[in-house]
């Protein structure tokens, strides 16, 4: 079984068979971006939450992964200061799921199912899109990277999430050390919850290139921790948004670079 995790690892550390189109949320009115094969109908989507400060095209790389296994992926460009309103985020995560949903994409040949949705996000988006699981019925599916506490508490919420979630976290995170946010947040799930530490990944490992924000956050872009965030990520969205019971073993093994810290069912009831 672990043989067969690292060879799906392998797999989904390269781009999918799909060619991606990019767009801009601005059209229907959010500044953001916006992810797509080239075509689709009933496809599954995902919100993605940014960090603290960092803007959507410091994660582009993971948005265009999705894309090219066949996820639409959406991230809005707002609440990028420093005084960002987390409750804001979540909701302005809500409405991306929205424009996924009610907008037909690209040439019109790409639509989304409202039954497979899910959200994701790095530090405060990984907390925010908590935010916005625990009161959005449709979402399917959440994954965090780094995530952050938030201000009404993340962990709190994570308590009415009953779809499964998994978060990824950084051993030499000196931001949001994984003890006190991802694991807190993962040991209060109301529904599954896997918690995987990557040693080596610092907070920003996670995004990519440079912005001015590195020179108040510690940690920078790392790109074993981009290529490994994206392959489980994408396999955890394949398998519970799309229904691809392939990448089950990789979801349920440990893999070098990211054991598994903690597993629960249902953590929280």
């Amino acid at each position: 079984m672990a043989e067969k995790a690292k060879h799906l690892l392998e797999e989904l550390t390269h781009r999918g068979p799909h060619q991606v189109l990019r767009g801009d949320l601005a059209l229907v009115g959010m500044p953001g971006v916006v992810l797509t094969p080239t075509k689709g109908l009933g496809l599954p989507a995902v919100a993605f939450g940014h960090g603290w400060l960092q803007p959507p095209h410091r994660y582009l790389g993971l948005l265009r992964h999705l894309a090219s296994w066949g996820i639409v992926a959406a991230a809005p460009a707002t609440q990028l200061g420093p005084l960002a309103s987390h409750r804001l985020l979540a909701g302005d995560l809500r409405t991306a799921l929205d424009v996924c949903v009610g907008v037909r994409l690209g040439d019109g040949e790409i639509s989304v199912d409202a039954e497979r949705l899910g959200l994701a996000g790095h530090a405060i988006g990984g907390g925010a899109a908590v935010l916005t699981a625990a009161d959005d019925s449709r979402v399917r599916a959440v994954a965090t990277l780094a995530a952050a506490q938030t201000k009404p508490f993340a962990s709190e919420a994570a308590r009415r999430c009953r779809m499964p979630s998994l978060h990824l976290a950084g051993g030499a995170d000196l931001v949001t050390p994984y003890v006190a946010h991802a694991g807190l947040i993962a040991s209060q799930w109301g529904g599954d919850a896997q918690l995987r530490v990557l040693p080596k990944a610092t907070h920003l490992g996670y995004t990519e290139g440079r912005h001015w924000s590195n020179l108040l956050i510690p940690g920078k872009s790392e790109h074993a921790t981009r290529k490994l965030s994206h392959a489980l990520v994408t396999a955890f969205m394949l398998y519970h948004l799309a229904g691809e019971q392939r990448w089950a073993p990789l979801l349920a093994e440990d893999v070098k670079g990211a054991p598994i810290e903690r597993e629960d069912e249902d953590a929280a009831a």
